[in-house]
């Protein structure tokens, strides 16, 4: 058995079954980059295998080191209470290690333009392209605030600008949906106006975004199975899972 900390991948979950299936996909491209390493994926909700589930199936076949890592793109409420009571209530045999989740990162912003060269643009078109970040949105204002950080940063790379922009219905009031930052961006003189999903997989959410990107000239990919994403996976495995600290629940 190997002797380093497993890691469980800990996906939300969705109704939609294109969800499950970028989880899966990326889950196997982070295997492929580290075959020493065993990864296992947990959903919260609507998904099989459950969090709880792996969790109970580790600890009977005599695993004592987790990595627990939450699928996330901000630390908003799932991050900081969900998956906190989750690992909480494992088998006391099992020493888990929640990581980071995964943004911000510098190799996200370059899956982000890995999906836009992709959908049609091409790096010339940078400084004439309005870039809109739409992320699902979030009620934390820590979360809020790490995106609008990204789309600051983002801008100094060499886009005409970078606007954020929220799907979620939840999302405090005033900030912008991505239909709003696609005509903000068109006012400000940007040639070209794309779209790019702050999102990992595809859902309610992400399928909000793109009808608000309808009158956007580009529309990007979710980021999914990218492979920036699957080293960002490894790169917080990494960084939680050596050393493996105590029980969660200790």
């Amino acid at each position: 058995m190997s002797t380093k900390p497993v890691l469980l991948v800990i996906a939300h979950g969705s109704r939609d079954p294109r969800h499950a299936a970028t989880v899966h996909a990326l889950v196997r491209r982070v295997r492929s980059l580290r075959p020493d390493v065993r990864v296992e994926t947990g959903f919260l909700d609507f998904n099989i295998p459950s969090v709880q589930g792996v969790l109970e199936s580790l600890a009977a076949e005599g695993v004592r080191d987790v990595v627990a890592l939450p699928l996330l793109l901000t630390r908003a409420f799932h991050a900081k209470a969900d998956i906190p009571a989750v690992l909480r209530a494992a088998p006391p045999q099992l020493r888990i290690r929640q990581a980071e989740v995964l943004g911000p990162s510098p190799l996200l912003l370059s899956a982000l333009e890995r999906r836009l060269y992709e959908a049609g643009l091409t790096p010339a078109d940078k400084s004439s392209t309005g870039v809109v970040l739409a992320s699902a949105g979030s009620t934390d204002p820590e979360a809020i605030a790490v995106i609008a950080e990204i789309a600051r940063e983002w801008r100094h790379t060499g886009w005409c600008a970078v606007r954020p922009a929220f799907a979620s219905a939840g999302s405090p009031a005033g900030f912008p949906r991505t239909e709003d930052a696609v005509r903000a961006l068109r006012e400000l003189g940007c040639e070209r106006v794309a779209v790019a999903p702050y999102v990992l997989a595809p859902g309610f959410l992400p399928d909000r975004i793109a009808r608000g990107a309808a009158e956007a000239d580009v529309l990007a990919d979710v980021l999914g199975a990218a492979p920036e994403v699957a080293r960002v996976l490894l790169e917080r495995y990494e960084a939680a899972g050596v050393p493996v600290l105590a029980a969660v629940g200790a």
